[in-house]
């Protein structure tokens, strides 16, 4: 089976890279990927498959079934969505919309899993069980759009028994694929602070309520939480990338604005981090004459690769791939949205080696430059299609 996986591959590589660039020049933004949608149902019936369409609005849904399909069923994911970034490479497939590109490498994912939805329908006949394919859109923006498919139904009817996800990694060496058991990626929620108090001339602060200075306080308080008060082997992180005190060289303004970011892998002390941050906030800016306003907008929860799961993938991987071009992750605090699916079933989220630095191929996710070396589009699907399989033959 692996031999016909691997020809398959092959086989289908020029029209995975076609798609992939198709999808690359033509990206759209979070909850807009109208037509990206439609071009993956397109692709999708051209198979021979039905997709459920509109799905979280933008997503879609499709099973392949083999042989006694409702033995097991396992869940493929893919995103769709792009970034508001304006791309700086110049290359044939370039973004054709200014301000938006496919930095992230969601259009490597939608077009490697209609790869592997070839393979898999070629084989149908030749397994048991259901794989349902995930197109989801939003991957990028909160609420996240797989809290949304949950909600309507996704891991439902059919329930799947675990779920897979596959994410590029511009840091990882074409032909290498990286797994991690356990926690992996963290939580990442907003905030945003706003300090009040009473602004005036820069020469009199016997008269004001500085709010620059509560501000700063506030910022050099709220570390002192991640380093005191949360488990030195939790990992967590809290940065503020935003302060706006729009006041000139003698004049104070009335108020501050603070943004920044709150990230661990632990739900328990998410919770009682953000509790104490507030109240820390809130009661220094009153103590020093102000006020404190503390918003926080929720975003994805920590992502966890179920043990078992991950050990047997990582496995079926070695045997398809070599055990030499595996490698083990390190933690990573970005967050992904694909954490969703871990607090609800079994799941797996690893990494797709892209990075080539013979052909200057290195830029990193989220930036201008960011691409891949297309050989990658060749060993995901098929990469996919094995996991997929090998999880098939497992029994519920």
């Amino acid at each position: 089976m692996q031999d016909l996986i691997k020809s398959l591959a092959r086989q289908y590589a020029a029209d995975i890279v076609a798609n992939r660039r198709h999808l690359h020049a033509n990206p759209e933004l979070s909850f807009h990927e109208f037509n990206t949608a439609r071009f993956v149902a397109d692709s999708l019936k051209a198979i021979g498959l039905t997709p459920q369409e509109g799905v979280a609005n933008t997503g879609l849904v499709a099973l392949i079934e083999g042989r006694n399909p409702e033995s097991r069923i396992v869940g493929l994911r893919a995103d769709m969505d792009a970034l508001p970034i304006h791309e700086a490479n110049d290359v044939p497939y370039k973004s054709t919309v200014p301000g938006v590109m496919h930095a992230c490498g969601h259009d490597v994912h939608t077009a490697s899993l209609l790869g592997t939805a070839r393979i898999l329908h070629a084989l149908r006949d030749q397994f048991e069980g259901t794989v349902k394919l995930v197109f989801q859109p939003a991957e990028e923006k909160a609420p996240g759009g797989a809290s949304l498919m949950i909600k309507e139904g996704v891991l439902q009817n059919p329930a799947p028994a675990s779920m897979i996800g596959q994410h590029v990694a511009p840091n990882i060496p074409v032909g290498k694929i990286g797994f991690r058991e356990g926690m992996y990626m963290a939580s990442t929620d907003e905030l945003y602070l706003t300090v009040k108090g009473k602004g005036g001339h820069g020469a009199m602060p016997d008269q004001l309520i500085d709010p620059v200075v509560i501000a700063s306080h506030i910022i050099v308080a709220l570390q002192q939480i991640i380093s005191r008060n949360r488990k030195p082997a939790n990992p967590s992180v809290l940065s503020f990338g935003r302060f706006i005190a729009d006041g000139v060289t003698n004049v104070i303004p009335n108020e501050v604005k603070i943004e920044g970011t709150f990230r661990c892998m632990d739900e328990e002390w998410r919770e009682d981090g953000l509790r104490r941050m507030r109240k820390m906030a809130e009661g220094m800016a009153e103590a020093m004459g102000g006020s404190c306003e503390f918003e926080v907008v929720r975003g994805y929860p920590f992502l966890k690769n179920h043990p078992e799961l991950t050990r047997r993938l990582r496995s079926a991987a070695a045997g398809f791939m070599g055990e030499e071009n595996i490698i083990n992750l390190d933690l990573w605090m970005a967050g992904e949205d694909f954490a969703f699916y871990s607090q609800v079933v079994d799941s797996c989220f690893y990494r797709l080696g892209t990075r080539n630095e013979s052909r200057g191929i290195v830029s990193g996710v989220h930036t201008p430059t960011f691409d891949i070396d297309e050989t990658a589009l060749e060993i995901g699907p098929g990469l996919m299609a094995w996991l997929a399989l090998e999880e098939l033959k497992m029994k519920n």
